[in-house]
């Protein structure tokens, strides 16, 4: 007795879905592989700059967020952490730091957190963000008494703005 193949007639309609959803698949792949290091900072972005704002010129990553120190900070060492942390995000170092137009590269340091990550530092104060600055340019948090001390943006020369 003599097999007959039997094909179906829509199985070159499925080869095809099947090869675009595969290109579609790696695709994704490749794309969530590769983002988070084009979003990680380490492009040529400065680390620091200096934009004026309603306060005068102070310090801003490259992206135009807004950058703060807290007087509770001492000796170059973060006195921010838990419910702290996780209201003013710590500016952590990813790569060379760069200085931007305005910054003394002199000034620009890092400091070692507990779990060992480089926090950006300037004129030896850690610097961070403020959850509720969500997009660039805005200072909502300016002169604020929070967790022990008081949060203030950083001029060029290092100093606070009071």
């Amino acid at each position: 007795m003599a097999r007959t193949a039997v094909t179906n007639p829509l199985w070159p309609g499925l080869q095809r879905m099947r090869r675009k959803l595969l290109a579609i698949a790696v695709t994704a792949l490749a794309l969530l592989v590769l983002a988070p290091a084009a979003m990680s900072g380490e492009s040529l972005a400065p680390t620091l700059t200096v934009k004026s704002s309603s306060f005068g010129r102070v310090l801003f990553d490259g992206r135009g967020f807004v950058l703060y120190a807290f007087t509770r900070d001492k000796n170059g060492r973060s006195a921010c952490y838990g419910a702290c942390g996780k209201a003013w995000p710590v500016y952590y170092a990813k790569g060379t730091l760069r200085a931007g137009t305005g910054i003394k590269r002199s000034l620009i340091g890092t400091t070692k957190r507990r779990d060992g990550r480089r926090q950006i530092t300037y004129a030896g104060r850690p610097l961070y963000y403020y959850v509720g600055d969500t997009r660039g340019g805005q200072i909502l948090c300016q002169n604020v008494v929070e967790f022990g001390g008081t949060w203030l943006i950083v001029r060029p020369s290092g100093k606070l703005v009071r």
